[in-house]
């Protein structure tokens, strides 16, 4: 099927995109030499002879000649409020199968805008880190961020449409890219952004219906869990031994990049009128805006809301916040300022545990 018209030949997507001014801008993190090369010994030294052991190969490992119907939902249409609103079942086939296909490619366009994030600020805390064994280790997270970048483009590609990137992702990866302390690009990233790709990771590899999408799925997934296993193994550490202004400082950075996940609606859904990628969905396949949003609010109104299926995580209840706890960044104040936000407070680490051990949760 073709996604923008069913009746079109679509043409292959032109990856050049207009640099925006805004996309360019200068980034205050200093650089840091070490001279000391001597590995750590410690639980990072051990990330980093992992990540070394667990490189792989798109080329060889995934099997790129799968064919994918983008018309066909890729992902478990039982998990998707979409597909269960009663608005959905009042459409033609072909705006089902339409929507199905562009509302598909605007997540996975998600996944490779935040994959390139990753990449980039991996290579920034490669650069500032003051730690022989954590620039390896940052290193080798950068390689990991690149291949992930390969492949979601190839899978992007296979579907024929790439989407923009979704407001509150560029905002929030933004905000850790254009920070004053590597610190805080790791709690950003390691902790946040890439708390929440492994929960969507998770869930991804669960209700995909894709062979190849829950392979690359798998392999990006156990690379990731490591990464968050970076953030809690330096910076641990790190955090106890600063002052406590500091970490007051870092503890609100947490709390502002958190915010913006939760000031957003799409921790359940990127169905939103204030994302330009969203409504570009409505418009490829054919649906009024009005009418979508309002079928939106009776399935609301009906009972029928965004549920997470056995064997699927809460990002931010089962992998971000408690992160952020374990390396003391709940302080009292803090906390206050969460309470203040209406934002609950998650503290249990089991899920993020069993996640960092580089293996789905078990339904």
């Amino acid at each position: 099927m073709n996604l923008a018209t069913p009746s079109a030949a679509q043409p292959k997507p032109d990856w050049r995109v207009s640099m925006n001014p805004d996309d360019i801008y200068k980034n205050p993190m200093s650089i840091a030499w070490t001279f000391d090369y001597l590995l750590s010994g410690d639980k990072v030294e051990d990330l980093y002879k992992r990540a070394k052991q667990d490189q792989w190969d798109s080329d060889q490992l995934l099997p790129w000649d799968t064919e994918v119907d983008p018309s066909k939902p890729l992902i478990n249409d039982r998990s998707d409020v979409y597909h269960r609103m009663p608005f959905f079942s009042k459409l033609s086939k072909t705006q089902q199968e339409t929507f199905t296909a562009h509302s598909t490619a605007q997540l996975l366009s998600q996944f490779l805008h935040g994959e390139q994030g990753a990449l980039m600020t991996a290579a920034c805390v490669t650069h500032s880190v003051p730690d022989a064994t954590a620039k390896l280790y940052a290193a080798t997270q950068t390689m990991d961020e690149a291949r992930h970048v390969e492949v979601y483009a190839r899978y992007c590609d296979k579907i024929a449409i790439v989407y923009p990137m979704t407001p509150w992702l560029k905002s929030l990866i933004d905000a850790t890219l254009q920070s004053d302390r590597y610190e805080k690009v790791m709690i950003g990233m390691n902790m946040i952004v890439e708390g929440l790709a492994l929960g969507a990771f998770n869930n991804m590899y669960r209700t995909t219906q894709c062979d190849l999408l829950k392979q690359l799925t798998f392999n990006v997934m156990r690379d990731e869990s490591r990464h968050v296993s970076f953030g809690h193994a330096f910076l641990g550490p790190v955090i106890a031994d600063l002052p406590e202004d500091e970490v007051e400082d870092l503890a609100d950075f947490a709390f502002q990049a958190v915010s913006i996940l939760a000031g957003s609606s799409t921790t359940g859904t990127l169905a939103s009128r204030v994302d330009p990628g969203f409504m570009e969905v409505l418009v490829n396949s054919q649906i009024d805006p009005d009418d979508f949003f309002k079928g939106v609010e009776e399935a609301h109104e009906a009972g029928i809301t965004q549920e997470l299926p056995p064997g699927q995580i809460h990002a931010l209840k089962d992998l971000m916040m408690p992160a952020l706890a374990r390396v003391g960044l709940l302080t009292p104040t803090a906390v206050k300022k969460y309470e203040q936000a209406g934002i609950p407070i998650f503290d249990d680490p089991r899920v993020l545990h069993a996640m960092e051990g580089g293996h789905p949760i078990a339904a």
